[in-house]
């Protein structure tokens, strides 16, 4: 299966929408706000079960449209976008995209990373924006991960991300479950484990379940991503450092 498959398996089991999704939402695109959003026409590139847009919904946006490439994740992100008459949720490939000069907010949360090629995808979303428009990525960053890509990663390529997507979600409760009573037991103060340590347990699992199961998963360094975006067609491009300290957010104007 590849990784479109093993994550609409995911959203299929995991649909819901819950209010801690806005925290990590705010977290992903600051230094945006609700004002960034607000009045703008909006793309949501890899939406899986719609939950970013669904607080750009919120947040104001006068049209939003989301596409996601597994026909499970579309489903899904239809039934929790159907209370907004503003918005649209398609079936496509990211790498065959062909609005021209259509949007004033284009962002991918938590998809570039997964891509075999993401500076096409990169320059597929750069060409959907208007100019001055605004493209937003967050990215898995080395720094703040270095145990998963140490430990967890080797065993997800060799491994995990071969065997039946069902087997791999009852698998996971072997991390999930320990990681759960450690995070209630230790209290972490610090980063992504603090904020982890605030989930429902379903929650967490699910979290420990989406590492382990696309085939691939780049955690990159800052120099790495400054190399990404370097031929990206974007005029200014900022990186920032969210405030879990798990990943990078990149904002870029063309």
């Amino acid at each position: 299966m590849s990784s479109e498959d093993r994550f609409g398996y995911e959203w299929n089991k995991y649909p819901e929408i819950i209010p801690e999704y806005e925290s990590q939402f705010r977290n992903w695109v600051h230094p945006l706000g609700h004002e960034d959003f607000q009045g703008k026409k909006v793309l949501d590139a890899g939406c899986g079960s719609g939950r970013s847009s669904y607080w750009s919904l919120k947040w104001g946006t006068q049209t939003l449209v989301a596409f996601d490439f597994d026909l499970r994740s579309v489903a899904v992100a239809r039934e929790n976008l159907h209370e907004f008459n503003n918005a649209r949720v398609l079936f496509k490939n990211i790498y065959e995209i062909d609005w021209q000069e259509e949007f004033d907010l284009v962002f991918s949360i938590g998809v570039i990373h997964h891509l075999k090629d993401p500076k096409l995808a990169i320059k597929k979303l750069v060409q959907a924006l208007k100019t001055n428009g605004k493209l937003v990525l967050w990215v898995y960053s080395y720094d703040g991960n270095e145990w998963i890509v140490n430990y967890v990663s080797p065993l997800r390529k060799k491994i995990i991300s071969k065997l039946p997507v069902r087997l791999v979600h009852w698998l996971s409760y072997l991390l999930s479950a320990p990681l759960w009573l450690m995070m209630k037991i230790f209290k972490p103060k610090n980063g992504y484990l603090k904020q982890l340590s605030t989930f429902k347990f379903w929650h967490m699992h699910s979290i420990v379940f989406d590492q382990l199961i696309p085939d691939v998963a780049n955690y990159w360094k800052k120099e790495e991503v400054e190399e990404l975006m370097a031929d990206s067609g974007l005029s200014l491009v900022n990186i920032y450092r969210p405030e879990n300290n798990c990943g990078w957010t990149i904002i870029g104007v063309r």
